[in-house]
């Protein structure tokens, strides 16, 4: 090859590796700094790639079994993707490396995993690989350092999560049912005065939304009791304020309309981060996976306990669906994808279910 050529060549792989750099600082950043929902290219791969074993894993097995696996699928994706950005900031400075003085494979790899790593085992005394050997160390340094932040605060916000999941539990039953989160209520002589149960539910899924858009490995964080799911329980706390302000013959109470609409919103915010498909602008009198059968059932149970119902039932059956329709089908579509535990009107009737 001519000098020309070989100027060409090596201003190419030059370009090449400032491209696998920039591309991969810009994923990290975006992954582990950008306090928002950014879909990542790198980063969804490798949840793709990882969840496509995890899932022909568990196809056929037990919900104990698919509990036990799919709780090591996100730690294993936040154990390999800082190794991975590592890993392309090491091939990008090799071809670096070669564009400024072409030399074997093996040597490359030496000199660029010694400056990414700082070990400092191989160097070499120009000016131009010094800058490069460098700045690899410190883009490795601070990589490192983006992980460490990034875990504690991934943590944080999964035990406020499941605080008031084991919370709502306490209230609606394992698994939690609207039957049981009304008769309790009714027993206990708050069925009018719920009102800071649903403003706090408020709170929860506006910090829903932040942190599993923000923070996506959260959304496949399980909960450490298998038959616990944060969906389930969001899932539940909008079925019950719906069941309350349609059938439940007591002052109607604003904050729990508010409660279902800071809720759907939220799920369709995650929804959208994984591109999920669901109805954006439900009509009412649109089908929902829930019969009105069952709604008389559910009533036929609560009258069985003494809780104060609404006269006309097939009105409060339409006021229920119309609130349903706004999350029926993102709530069903998370519960698959998250592989949530069983939970009547959520879970049993996932597409994961059907």
């Amino acid at each position: 090859m001519n000098s020309t050529g070989m100027i060409v060549l090596r201003t190419a792989v030059f370009l090449l590796g400032l491209f696998i750099i920039g591309g991969t600082l810009v994923a990290a950043i975006k992954t582990f700094i950008l306090p928002r929902g950014v879909n990542v290219w790198l980063t969804r791969v490798v949840f793709q790639t990882i969840g496509f074993w995890f899932r022909l894993r568990v196809k056929r097995a037990t919900y104990e079994e698919r509990d036990r696996i799919m709780a090591f699928f996100p730690p294993l994706v936040l154990f390999l993707m800082p190794m991975i950005l590592l890993v392309l900031i090491l091939l990008g400075y090799m071809l670096l490396f070669w564009s400024l003085e072409p030399r074997p494979l093996p040597e490359l790899f030496y000199l660029s995993g010694s400056s990414l790593l700082t070990l400092g085992y191989a160097s070499v005394n120009t000016p131009g690989s010094k800058l490069l050997e460098f700045s690899e160390a410190m883009i490795g340094l601070v990589l490192i350092a983006m992980l460490i932040a990034y875990l504690p605060t991934m943590y944080s916000a999964f035990s406020r999560r499941e605080t008031a999941v084991v919370l709502w539990e306490a209230r609606a039953g394992s698994p939690p049912t609207v039957v049981e989160m009304i008769t309790r209520s009714y027993r206990t002589g708050e069925l009018e005065r719920l009102r800071d149960v649903w403003i706090s539910w408020q709170t929860w899924f506006a910090e829903l939304e932040e942190s599993h858009t923000s923070l996506s490995p959260l959304v496949f964080f399980r909960s450490p009791q298998a038959q616990r799911s944060w969906i389930t329980a969001a899932g539940n706390v909008m079925d019950s304020a719906a069941m309350m302000l349609s059938a439940v013959d007591v002052p109607p109470n604003p904050q729990a309309a508010f409660c279902i609409r800071a809720g759907f919103l939220a799920l369709r915010q995650i929804a959208d981060f994984f591109a999920l498909p669901y109805e954006n602008n439900p009509r009412p009198g649109m089908p929902i996976s829930i019969s009105e059968y069952e709604f008389d059932k559910v009533c036929e149970q609560l009258a069985a306990q003494g809780v104060p119902l609404k006269a006309d039932r097939v009105q409060a059956w339409r006021d229920f669906a119309g609130w349903r329709i706004n999350y029926d089908d993102v709530l069903l579509s998370l519960a698959s994808l998250t592989h949530a535990p069983y939970a009547p009107w959520i879970s049993d009737r996932s597409a994961l279910n059907r």
